[in-house]
């Protein structure tokens, strides 16, 4: 067995969407690196052409909604014309709550206050979007007997949020971390055990990765308190889960399929 070529997605075409986040990007530049032709997705066609020409070599950048079933319908039908195949698709596309107005985050974010609009548009994102994705893409995957989807979870959809990373240094507490994002993400995991039950037998592996906590301008006391709260010392840094998401994607895990592959630093062993 050559393990090297295990990992390499030469000829594969792969769609991320949410591309042009911190962890898109990464996840596309993996990707790339591995070989496949990336498929850049999000919202902002500019947005995904820059990210695509980050990359360079053969990449695609396409403007999808993936609340929309037209959208990614057209996004799957445009992939295919150009490159004639659907490999691997990383659902990466989701809202994750950001304190936009410190003074009035701690009250706007206690569970008893938390707005029902922004609920309901986190699950039509986080869980819908990777319902539609899937469901699309997915069925072409199975129709020609290949492919691995990949959903991207989270710590939060494996353990509760510990509610005191979100204390200032003197304990005063300034937000809460909802309840949408920890429900939304356990929501992919069973959707993830469902989907690899499913379409197993047919030659689709599905999998998830949960990535730890990512530091990215945060002050350090909250960096030096989770990163206590974690065995390895330190929060992630995009690049951490590169070499996971190729692991996942790649014949490197050809036996693996509905499991969840916590990156994270052992956050969740405690």
């Amino acid at each position: 067995m050559n393990l090297p070529g295990q990992f390499d997605l030469t000829g594969k075409t792969a769609i991320v969407t949410g591309a042009v986040g911190l962890l898109g990007r990464c996840h596309c530049r993996a990707l790339a690196d591995a070989g496949a032709i990336v498929v850049v997705t999000d919202r902002d066609q500019e947005a995904c052409e820059a990210v695509a020409k980050e990359l360079g070599g053969p990449a695609l950048s396409i403007a999808v909604d993936v609340t929309d079933p037209e959208s990614v319908r057209a996004m799957a039908k445009e992939i295919l014309h150009s490159t004639g195949r659907l490999d691997v698709l990383v659902n990466n596309a989701a809202i994750n709550d950001m304190v936009e107005n410190p003074a009035t985050a701690l009250e706007s974010s206690r569970f008893e206050n938390y707005p029902l609009e922004l609920w309901k548009r986190s699950l039509e994102v986080n869980v819908t979007g990777v319902f539609l994705c899937s469901q699309v893409i997915g069925a072409e995957m199975a129709r020609v007997g290949r492919g691995s989807i990949i959903n991207i979870g989270s710590t939060y959809g494996v353990v509760a949020p510990d509610q005191s990373l979100y204390q200032d240094a003197d304990g005063r507490q300034c937000f809460y971390k909802s309840a949408v994002y920890p429900t939304t993400k356990g929501a992919v995991l069973a959707f993830t055990r469902f989907l690899a039950a499913y379409w197993g037998g047919v030659g689709v592996r599905v999998n998830s990765l949960s990535p730890g906590g990512v530091e990215n301008g945060q002050d350090d006391f909250f960096i030096g308190e989770y990163s206590r709260r974690t065995p390895l010392k330190r929060m992630a840094s995009p690049s951490d889960f590169m070499g996971a998401l190729v692991f996942l994607a790649s014949d490197a895990s050809a036996y693996m399929t509905g499991a969840n592959l916590p990156v994270d630093g052992g956050f969740t062993i405690w």
